[in-house]
């Protein structure tokens, strides 16, 4: 089996209407390094990405099922307001840390009424065609703390 690269690329992220959502080009960002098969980045992104090298210009448009998945409506729902206690204004797009059985988890704001407050827990890119402008910076052997800790250094 091949020796796990460690892989660092500048990329440029929109979405269907051509609307810039990310991008490490941006002055003070710098690129983005990732360790091959550590699921540090997104499937469909990384299935695009192997093989390449240094130099190598890559666009690559991500279907959910390889990006964030589906939006799942059962990740929608009302919770009484008195969840949100100790917090003054609620209002939608704010975003909160949520306890859950699985561990914490970020969910957003999409509707505040009187009692309850709707929240949603998918990603925010969950059901999207997520389309990358990338360049590959650089491409090398991780190292075997990479491997360990499972992402670049």
């Amino acid at each position: 089996m091949a020796q796990p690269r460690v892989v660092t690329i500048h990329y440029t992220l929109t979405n269907d209407q051509g609307e810039e959502l990310d991008s490490s080009r941006v002055e003070g960002r710098e690129p983005l390094s990732y360790l091959e098969g550590a699921q540090n980045i997104i499937g469909g992104l990384e299935n695009a990405l192997n093989e390449k090298n240094a130099g190598d210009q890559v666009k690559v448009s991500v279907e959910p099922g390889e990006g964030y998945g589906e939006v799942n409506e059962e990740l929608v729902q009302p919770v009484p307001r008195s969840a949100f206690e100790g917090v003054d204004t609620i209002e939608p797009g704010m975003q909160f840390q949520a306890q859950t059985p699985g561990g914490p988890q970020v969910v957003r704001v999409v509707e505040v009424g009187d009692e309850t407050v709707t929240i949603d827990a998918n990603h925010p890119l969950a059901g999207e065609t997520l389309h990358f402008d990338v360049e590959v910076v650089e491409a090398r052997e991780a190292t075997d703390e990479e491997q360990e800790h499972g992402h670049a250094h």
